[in-house]
C-alpha cells in the first residue's frame, strides 16, 4: 500500500475509533499553506488536534514516537491559525496523536492525549 493510502487508512481508522470514545469531528485534513493537521475534533470543552500516525516499521520505533520536535511546531502553526479562524470561546485546546501499529498484523491503537504542549 501507497504512503498516502496508508496515512489515509489510518485516519479513517482514528476517526472512527475517536467517534467512538464519544469526540466530534468538526475537520479532516486542515490545511494552513501547505502544511496539514489529520483531524480537529471536539472532546467535551477541548477542541483537540489530532496527528494520526500508522505503520508497521519497528526500524523508526513505534508510530507515536514520529512525532518529532519539528513535527509539533508545524501542527501547533496550523493549530493557532485555526483558532484565529474559528472562535470557541469557553473551550481549551490540546494536542493528542493515534498511533496505529500494524506490525503484528492487526490493527493496535494508542490514543495519547495532551501528546505535546504549544509554547509561548
Amino acid at each position: 500500500m501507497k504512503t498516502v493510502q496508508k496515512g489515509k487508512s489510518g485516519e479513517r481508522i482514528a476517526a472512527e475509533y475517536l467517534k467512538a470514545k464519544g469526540f466530534e469531528i468538526l475537520f479532516t485534513n486542515y490545511r494552513y499553506g501547505h502544511k496539514e493537521i489529520d483531524i480537529i475534533a471536539r472532546d467535551k470543552n477541548y477542541i483537540v488536534f489530532i496527528e494520526v500516525k500508522a505503520g508497521r516499521s519497528k526500524t523508526y520505533g513505534p508510530p507515536a514516537g514520529w512525532v518529532n520536535l519539528r513535527k509539533q511546531k508545524k501542527l501547533a502553526e496550523v493549530a493557532t491559525a485555526f483558532m484565529q479562524e474559528h472562535q470557541f470561546p469557553g473551550y481549551d485546546f490540546r494536542f493528542d496523536v493515534v498511533a496505529i501499529d500494524t506490525s503484528s498484523g492487526k490493527e493496535i491503537i494508542d490514543h495519547i492525549q495532551n501528546a505535546f504542549y504549544l509554547e509561548g
